[in-house]
């Protein structure tokens, strides 16, 4: 079915994520498509790391085994772990065999579930450790994550969706849309990449400086950096550069958290491919909410968000803890060994850099209240509870949160005391809490309670959910994630009383904050938003244009409406910067209909479907848009299609029982 909500909610999807998105239709229209010219600036170009590495030794050596480099390598005998010697697996619908070839290539023999058997040379390799997973080229250009990987520790093949038995034109197949590497994933696993999807022929021509995470992925392209170190001095154009030729600067713990999070967060790029490194964030990414599917009410992990938006909820956030507090910027990894890495701050002796701490013994059986070095006394294991990805891989919370096994029987979300103590309930962990630290703040308020019930009912919550977009004591994305539950409700007071926020200092509040004004009337919302077109960030500037769509240029002066063109302009490269997305496809043809637009939004439908031929609401779309204008016969032609391919789809059988 099609959910009737304002404001465009499709998010991106990361390589692991296999479920299909929901289509929503939002307000506005789909322009033109424009003929954008690439963006003038004069950036340096790409040296690769080896020649970062001939000065740097000392850096480049450590870097060189980390997951970063890892990343991504080609196939070759020192970067593939698993065991290619005739081994094969069978499961889900699928047989592979894995074999050593005469030319020293690696081959899958992969049998589908019609019967269908073919072989593929392993292109690259994806990442060292706890799994690894292989890249195969079906197509010119075109990779694909294959779903069968190798366990390192266990040393076998597994599946990664277990459960699942598809035939080869499902889009959750291994070789769907929704498993290519170009479109999905490798722009986080490479230096300098660009996808170069082209529509027309629904290829990729896809280019990178260098496959992994090389120097050049976070520092920026570095011939700038050599001619200065050659004594050459900066060209005379590079003024956006820092003062040793580099576009991106760790020199501010906010420039670095921006930087790490491009790649290690859940979000929408607004790009094809990487970003100049050092470009802000909100100028590249539109970030993911706190919605469900994503993450509990009370904001704790659900499915794979990479981090940025937990972290975003954490105290050590606000007080200005960046990434490299706790992790090393070569190797990746902590800077010291278990409970080390807390007490560097977390301690009698605190840290000076960090003035709001209280000096305490944290790491004693004063404050775990566990057996000295057993699970319980680790810091992680009660603010950073662990859920497993891909199988095997276990990634941490980082809202480095007080557990609160109170609020689980209201938000529904984990407890990190009973994820240990799993033959206990909620109920008897919120006690002891409460018997250990009977002064605590874990009984007080969590916005978790706010945004549980305003997922339940929006428009009962009305009153608490302003209440909690207004707090500036709240982080950002929560705020945000209440306006969008506003959004839900309609309310149009609740557009009147949040208008100080299009002007609040955190671009996803301001963002959360337009997209509320949808709902207010014409004449206010003209008024109110006409300002923010020009917001110095680009997600910001995106939800304006997106808001102000129906605004004739009379409402706006020649100023404004130049600055809605432009806005325009972001969002429509943005659009097509993910065409190779089916649900891009679906928000095309929403966007369509809400213009009445019948045959655009019927082209973007049949795009969805060739793509994904199992989005049955797009499926279901194209069946009534024929009824209403080729009638019964028009109607049935297409129904027969999607039958063909969904023959037990209940309800496209209730079309057929309905359409003679």
């Amino acid at each position: 079915m099609i959910k009737l909500l304002s404001g465009s909610t499709m998010r991106q999807l990361a390589c692991q994520r296999v479920r299909r998105p929901a289509l929503y239709l939002v307000f506005g229209v789909l322009l033109p498509a424009f003929a954008f010219e690439a963006e003038a600036q004069a950036t340096p170009s790409y040296v690769g790391s080896e020649q970062c590495a001939g000065c740097h030794e000392a850096v480049g050596l450590a870097w060189r085994q980390s997951h970063h480099a890892l990343a991504w390598t080609p196939a070759r005998p020192d970067t593939i772990v698993a065991d290619f010697d005739g081994t094969d697996f069978s499961g889900e619908g699928v047989e592979a065999q894995f074999n050593i070839g005469e030319g020293g290539t690696y081959d899958i023999t992969v049998t589908e579930a019609d019967g269908d058997t073919r072989s593929y040379e392993v292109h690259s390799v994806v990442g060292i450790e706890p799994l690894q997973q292989y890249l195969l080229e079906t197509a010119p250009g075109r990779l694909q994550s294959f779903d069968i990987v190798w366990d390192v520790e266990k040393e076998r093949w597994y599946h990664l969706y277990p459960g699942q038995d598809l035939p080869p034109d499902d889009g959750l197949h291994w070789t769907g849309p929704y498993k290519n590497w170009n479109g999905r994933c490798a722009e986080c696993h490479a230096t300098g990449f660009k996808k170069n999807y082209n529509p027309s022929t629904r290829g990729f021509a896809s280019t990178q400086a260098e496959i992994g995470v090389g120097c050049e992925a976070c520092h920026g392209p570095g011939s700038e950096h050599v001619d200065w170190a050659d004594g050459q001095g900066l060209a005379e154009d590079a003024n956006d550069l820092g003062p040793k030729g580099f576009s991106a600067s760790f020199d501010e713990s906010e420039k670095t958290i921006q930087q790490c999070a491009g790649c290690h967060s859940r979000r929408e790029a607004l790009g094809d491919g990487n970003p100049l490194p050092g470009t802000l964030y909100h100028d590249a990414y539109n970030l993911a909410l706190l919605r469900p599917g994503l993450y509990h009410a009370d904001g704790q992990i659900q499915d794979e968000v990479y981090v940025y938006g937990s972290f975003l909820q954490s105290k050590m956030y606000a007080r200005g803890v960046g990434c490299l507090n706790c992790h090393d910027a070569h190797t990746a990894e902590l800077v010291a060994d278990g409970n080390a890495v807390c007490t560097q701050c977390h301690s009698p002796a605190g840290n000076p850099a960090f003035p709001t701490l209280s000096g305490f013994e944290y790491d004693s059986a004063a404050h775990h209240f566990h057996a000295p070095a057993g699970a319980g006394a680790e810091c992680k294991n009660c603010h950073m509870i662990e859920r497993t990805y891909m199988g095997i891989d276990g990634r941490r919370d980082h809202s480095f949160r007080i557990p609160r096994p109170d609020l689980a029987p209201i938000t529904g979300g984990p407890d990190a005391c009973t994820d240990c103590h799993n033959d206990r309930d909620p109920a008897w962990a919120a006690a002891r809490v409460t018997e250990w630290f009977p002064e605590s703040r874990n009984r007080g308020p969590h916005f978790g309670m706010v945004l549980a019930r305003g997922r339940t009912d929006p428009a009962a919550e009305t009153g608490d959910l302003l209440a909690l977009a207004a707090d500036e004591g709240q982080p950002g994305i929560v705020r945000a994630t209440a306006m969008w539950l506003l959004e839900i409700a309609s309310d149009g007071a609740a557009a009147s009383a949040l208008v100080p926020l299009l002007t609040d200092s955190d671009p996803v509040v301001r963002a959360a904050a337009i997209r509320l004004q949808r709902i207010a009337p014409h004449r206010e919302r003209v008024s109110r938003l006409a300002g923010v077109l020009n917001d110095p960030v680009r997600t910001v500037r995106i939800a304006a244009a997106q808001a102000l769509l129906d605004v004739s240029s009379t409402e706006l002066g020649d100023g404004t409406t130049a600055a809605l063109r432009a806005a325009l302009d972001d969002w429509q490269r943005a659009i097509r910067n993910r065409l190779d997305f089916p649900e891009t496809h679906l928000q095309n043809a929403g966007l369509a209909l809400t213009q009445r637009n019948v045959p655009a939004a019927v082209r973007a439908f049949r795009e969805v479907v060739t793509l994904d031929p199992q989005r049955v609401e797009a499926w279901s779309m194209l069946v009534r848009l024929a009824a209403a204008t080729r009638g019964a016969e028009g109607a049935r032609a297409v129904l027969d299609e999607a039958l063909a391919l969904n023959p037990e789809d209940e309800e496209l059988r209730s079309y057929d029982r309905e359409i003679p």
